[in-house]
């Protein structure tokens, strides 16, 4: 790396591989491999739609196919097609540099910034305290199947979506003032909407991007002295995790001095600022089933009590105008209130002095802690209030209503509380999620 962008925060100025101007980029950008896992029409679709053509499907395995036979053939055709797509041209290096883009898509636009980080930087582990954290649970039996893919492979090509606390937008916002030509500018296929993108390699620009990511790191940033947070995953946390613990071993078999700059030790992200207008935190609910309401109810007031949040109130009415009355007067009271729906009736939890930050937090510990005792309960998360109402008020349902979670108390929730519950919240719809573009080499 150019000795000039030298930094303590875990940045790398990669050099970036993109597909030659030959390349039908509309057929090359594909959805991160982590979606629509249960349809495989949507995958014969993407098949049908790319061909022949050079695409990132050839060089990616969805997950609707991990664990399926024929797994292992198709990484070792992968593998093959990363070889052939460096050797013959489809891939060109554009050399150092960061790659700026803007996507469009059902009217939200969001900015980026692709680059590499440092992986010595990260632990996914609960309580880390490393610059880099995973915002969620790390499930590590999800590691191994994908490191498969990963391990021996001369390529990366990320989905990951790094997010920046920037309140003042003094990372991203200001590169595209600087940006230049564009190096793409087409739409995305199924319905992923448009993108745009600017290669960067100006020295004096990227030093002064750095410069502003460096600024952004302040121990007393929340209010008191906490270990800095400054990249929380937003999505592709397992990926990054992958990468990870690829590193992990291929560093176990180097000599210290080659550990510095071995291209593993990094993985190439898009950088988002969480304050941007175009990043929707929606919430996930969650409706629990097979269980007795009445004994559910009770054993959830019994545990919410003992988890020191001062103070648990659990209502159930019959009319709408009664509960809605009932629910305001809570919320003016404060704490976290939490609506619920139980086979026909409607009602709230109440409690007065949480010991979590988040109202998913509340809920979910309690759940964690319950569930196990109630002999063939499960629990679904769901997007839509309208589904949880109907599922909710079915026999042996109960449907719990989360708030959306306040983009602004995103960073300093993960500081204090640490990895949020799983399920705490999307950053949009399948379709909205990152599209394969870029590449770089992670073998020497």
């Amino acid at each position: 790396m150019n000795p000039k962008f030298k930094n303590n925060v875990g940045v790398c100025v990669p050099e970036i591989l993109f597909p030659a101007e030959s390349v039908d980029l509309s057929k090359w950008a594909v959805v991160a491999c982590d979606q629509y896992t249960s349809q495989p029409d949507y995958w014969q679709a993407v098949e049908e739609e790319v061909g022949a053509a050079p695409s990132t499907l050839r060089i990616m395995l969805p997950e609707i196919f991990l664990d399926k036979p024929g797994e292992a053939e198709r990484i070792v055709e992968i593998r093959k097609t990363m070889d052939e797509y460096v050797a013959n041209g489809t891939l060109r290096n554009l050399g150092e540099g960061v790659m700026l883009c803007r996507r469009t898509v059902d009217g939200k636009t969001r900015r980026g910034l692709i680059l590499a980080l440092d992986l010595e930087c990260y632990d996914y582990n609960k309580g880390s305290t490393t610059l880099i954290r995973a915002t969620e649970g790390t499930i590590v039996e999800r590691i191994p199947p994908r490191l498969r893919i990963r391990d021996g492979a001369p390529l990366e090509l990320p989905h990951i979506l790094v997010l920046i606390d920037d309140e003042k937008r003094t990372v991203i916002e200001p590169l595209f003032d600087k940006a230049g030509d564009k190096l793409y500018d087409f739409d995305l296929m199924q319905k992923g909407g448009h993108i745009e993108g600017w290669f960067v390699n100006d020295e004096d620009t990227i030093r002064s991007a750095i410069d502003a990511v460096e600024a952004l790191v302040d121990p007393n940033k929340y209010g008191r002295e906490m270990a800095p947070l400054l990249f929380a995953m937003g999505d592709g946390n397992h990926s990054f995790a992958t990468a990870k613990a690829n590193w992990e071993k291929i560093k176990a078999a180097l000599p210290e001095d080659e550990r510095e700059r071995h291209p593993a030790r990094f993985a190439l992200v898009e950088l988002e600022n969480v304050h941007d207008e175009g990043i929707i935190f929606e919430p996930i609910h969650r409706v629990v089933f097979n269980v007795s309401a009445p004994k559910f109810i009770a054993a959830l007031r019994t545990k919410l009590s003992q988890l020191n949040n001062g103070g648990v109130d659990i209502n159930l009415y019959t009319s709408q105008k009664n509960c809605e009355r009932n629910i305001n007067r809570a919320l003016n009271e404060g704490g976290h209130v939490i609506p619920i729906v139980v086979q026909g009736k409607i009602g709230y939890i109440h409690v007065r002095r949480p010991s979590a930050q988040l109202e998913v937090g509340t809920l979910q510990t309690a759940i964690d802690a319950i569930l196990k005792t109630f002999a063939g309960a499960t629990i679904d998360y769901i997007h839509g209030a309208d589904v949880v109402n109907e599922l909710g008020s079915k026999y042996g349902n109960i449907g719990f209503l989360l708030p959306p979670m306040n983009k602004s108390a995103f960073f300093r929730t993960v500081v204090f509380d640490g990895a949020l519950p799983r399920k705490t919240f999307s950053m949009g719809e399948a379709h909205e999620k990152r599209y394969y573009l870029e590449c770089r080499k992670i073998t020497k």
